[in-house]
């Protein structure tokens, strides 16, 4: 039997890709007249698949047909100027244009020679997001994939740097327990990458959490080590927090590195959302204060920057343990010639995308004081709907505005909050997520999404007393 299947040529693609180009500008425009949160029940979008693959090619117009009416009615969309859930997941039209480049070349970009732009410009546009933030020029730095392998990096260069870089090679067995401190109100992927990295969740040592600000406890901080080295555990490192997922928890910086300095420990700050916001400099005060000594820094441009997903950044205020701990180099990896960056070395993935390139271009399209206009109105219409709900008859406000996400619960009980964040969901006007603080159910509102306006917040405010009345 042969292939008798039409292949897409060159032209084809091009006459597709305008098509496809076209469907996104009015995807983008027609957003808030869609639900935000996909209404389908499980199981919905799978029953309308074959449960095979076709054996000869299809028509690209019979396929995007069917993407419409089968993907579409599917998809939650993160990019609705009325997304309040979780924390957003921008996509600026820049951006956007930038990875359709990054993946119409296709370029592997692990190693320099592999395409030493992508390395180059990489270098310089952490350099200048660096700067951006107000951290000192000894930080360099990588472009992750996420938070998640950002910290995962940290946790694996604590580990290897507690063990005097033996893990690796020797494993973890019949040594004592590392310990790594953190408060809790960490995300959980520092828990996850105390599983990954071998350290195991029982020596994740989370710490009690207070003041306005929600920061880690630091007299127990000193405590916890302390007890840990009477009783033969190694402590490993501390992981602080700017702007923690849950309600915005920070540490104050500069007493947790007065610590860790003091216990000669390394140190990972998880700014994966508020980092962002450090580009204005007026929230450097309350937020960043401390910052520079810090080992490891991560904040992610594909939250509140407007950086197509997925992109963070991790600055390194020395990058040779992170390094000595990552790097592999068989021979066909091998580098000749002049000294170059490899950032295959510095990440877990062997394989990296040519992520800088949408940084580039949403920079020199937006510059700073347009990512800072757009950050600094996402905070105040925050404060402002804060200021309306905390007004509602029956309604609490639980957190304080932490930058631009609050907290709040309605009358009722734990069982009541989740039944208003499911009604309102259902609702589609607006999408909100629950969370937990101090015991207690919350519902959690942040504003970020890049092309959302005061109106779309100031809405919201009206559907949750709506919605409301009508439980």
């Amino acid at each position: 039997m042969t292939y008798d299947g039409k292949d897409m040529d060159w032209d084809e693609f091009a006459h597709w890709g305008k098509h496809i180009s076209d469907w996104a500008a009015d995807y983008h425009k027609t957003l808030r007249a869609r639900p935000v949160r996909a209404q389908t029940r499980p199981g919905e979008i799978a029953a309308q698949l074959p449960p095979a693959a076709p054996e000869t090619g299809e028509g690209m117009e019979a396929i995007l047909s069917d993407f419409e009416r089968i993907a579409m009615p599917g998809m939650t969309h993160w990019q609705h100027p009325r997304f309040f859930a979780y924390f957003p997941a921008n996509a600026a039209p820049p951006s956007i244009l930038a990875e359709m480049l990054v993946s119409s070349i296709a370029a592997q970009c692990m190693l320099w020679q592999t395409s030493p732009a992508a390395t180059e410009i990489e270098e310089v546009m952490v350099d200048w997001l660096r700067a951006a933030l107000g951290l000192p020029p000894e930080y360099t730095g990588v472009i992750q994939d996420s938070a998640s392998s950002a910290t995962l990096s940290a946790v694996l260069t604590m580990r290897e740097r507690a063990t005097a870089f033996t893990g690796n090679r020797a494993g973890l067995s019949g040594k004592p327990p590392l310990r790594i401190y953190c408060s809790d109100q960490v995300h959980s992927s520092i828990d996850r990458a105390c599983w990954i990295a071998g350290v195991g969740q029982d020596n994740l040592v989370k710490l009690p959490s207070g003041g306005p600000q929600h920061a880690m406890d630091v007299g127990a901080l000193r405590k916890a080590i302390a007890a840990d080295r009477a009783a033969g555990h190694i402590p490993a490192g501390i992981v602080a927090i700017t702007g923690g997922t849950g309600v915005g928890a920070s540490d104050d910086l500069g007493a947790v590195l007065k610590v860790a300095q003091g216990e000669n420990l390394y140190t990972h700050l998880d700014a994966a959302w508020a980092g962002a916001a450090m580009i204005c400099p007026e929230y450097r005060a309350a937020f960043w204060p401390g910052v520079a000594g810090f080992d490891s820094i991560v904040f992610n441009p594909h939250k509140w920057l407007g950086a197509q997903f997925d992109c963070s950044v991790q600055f390194l205020a020395d990058p040779q343990a992170q390094l000595n701990t990552l790097k592999i180099e068989p021979e066909y990896l091998k580098t000749s010639g002049e000294r170059v960056t490899n950032f295959s070395e510095w990440t877990i993935p062997l394989g990296r995308r040519f992520r800088a390139l949408k940084i580039w271009f949403l920079l020199r399209s937006y510059g700073l004081e347009g990512l800072r206009m757009r950050i600094r109105n996402h905070v105040n219409w925050a404060h402002e709907l804060c200021e309306v709900l905390r007004k509602a008859d029956g309604f609490e406000i639980v957190t304080e505005p932490m930058l631009s996400l609050f907290s709040f619960r309605c009358p009722g009980d734990d069982a009541a909050q989740q039944r208003l964040v499911d009604a309102i969901n259902d609702d589609g006007r607006i999408y909100l997520t629950q969370g937990a603080f101090e015991g207690r159910r919350i519902i959690r509102f942040q504003v970020g999404q890049f092309e959302t306006t005061r109106d779309d917040v100031m809405m919201a405010g009206g559907v949750i007393q709506e919605v409301w009345s009508t439980l």
